[in-house]
């Protein structure tokens, strides 16, 4: 019985190290920023900053687990789709569908559960959480579900 925990264990271990081997989710590059939406406050900006900005801006915070796998893995992926999807590091460029950005977070579906976990700042209360959504709809022209936004 206890050879066989033993080379499990063993082969955890031999598993573990050799996953540390694979390129993927060491790239954390944070490109400079170009230009960010013009915020309606600076309380909306540290609302999405605390909650948003690590997957979708050029600002990521790289914490030290995310160097290693399978966890930089995860990090890598969410901060690459997140930046692909909305980037408010890089505003001039592109604009994402902002109309359905409070409802997202309304939902929770946005930050993802599991990003709390690891993030106690990104768990806003419900009190930040109608602020942000507040904050966003003003900042992005958005009236509520299903109106059109304006864009610059």
């Amino acid at each position: 019985m206890w050879k066989i925990i033993t080379l499990l264990l063993v082969g955890a271990v031999v598993l573990f190290a050799a996953i540390q081997l694979a390129p993927y989710g060491k790239n954390h590059t944070n490109p400079g920023v170009q230009q960010e939406p013009n915020w309606n406050s600076s309380q909306t900006r540290q609302l999405a900053v605390a909650a948003c900005f690590d997957c979708h801006s050029n600002q990521t915070q790289w914490p030290w687990y995310s160097n290693i796998a399978p966890m930089s893995w995860l990090i890598q992926h969410d901060v690459e789709e997140g930046r692909q999807v909305l980037n408010f590091s890089e505003w001039g460029n592109r604009h994402a569908e902002v109309d359905d950005i409070p409802e997202i977070i309304q939902e929770g579906e946005m930050p993802p559960s599991y990003y709390g976990l690891l993030h106690p700042t990104a768990q806003l209360t419900p009190s930040q959480k109608q602020t942000l959504i507040q904050g966003m709809q003003a900042t992005f022209g958005v009236t509520g579900e299903g109106s059109e936004s304006e864009h610059d």
